[in-house]
């Protein structure tokens, strides 16, 4: 899961979302969750909360049913998954980011490129275009070996 907007603290007053902080809730960013598979592609969505509900819907959906193992962070909206597949964790508060085979480090390297694209790039997203940002980033890194990513792009008309 991604927060993306800008920090509270440099948005006027009447814009901050009622939060005074960096992220997370509350800070006004828009919540994007996402699932890769180890050497596989990535699949991303803008979600309007993060509610343990939301969060096992987009698993479902993403998620095969056949999956050997689920990681995921210490998040307290993914802690019922494991009722309904193979569930590992890392906690980062205690300094844990590889415990073993268990690592969210792909999908972390998704949201890298996607917050280069953000600072490089576009520089400022709108949350109501937000949906289409992460389909451009999800389309390029699932097509990152591809050598006619434009051709395949431009299939698509």
């Amino acid at each position: 899961m991604k927060f993306v907007g800008g920090l509270a603290k440099n948005k006027h007053k009447d814009k901050r979302g009622g939060g005074e902080g960096t992220g997370g809730i509350g800070s006004g960013k828009t919540p994007i969750v996402g699932a890769v598979s180890r050497k596989g592609n990535v699949i991303a969505r803008v979600v309007s909360n993060l509610k343990a509900s939301t969060l096992e819907a987009f698993v479902r959906e993403a998620v095969s049913d056949k999956v050997s193992l689920l990681c995921t962070d210490q998040w307290v909206g993914y802690k019922h998954l494991g009722k309904e597949f193979p569930h590992a964790t890392v906690d980062h508060a205690k300094g844990q980011y590889v415990v073993g085979a268990v690592h969210t480090q792909i999908i972390e390297g998704f949201w890298s490129i996607f917050k280069r694209g953000v600072i490089g790039t576009f520089h400022k997203m709108s949350a109501k275009y937000m949906p289409l940002y992460v389909a451009e980033f999800q389309f390029r890194y699932n097509n990152r070996e591809n050598a006619d990513i434009f051709g395949t792009a431009v299939s698509g008309c």
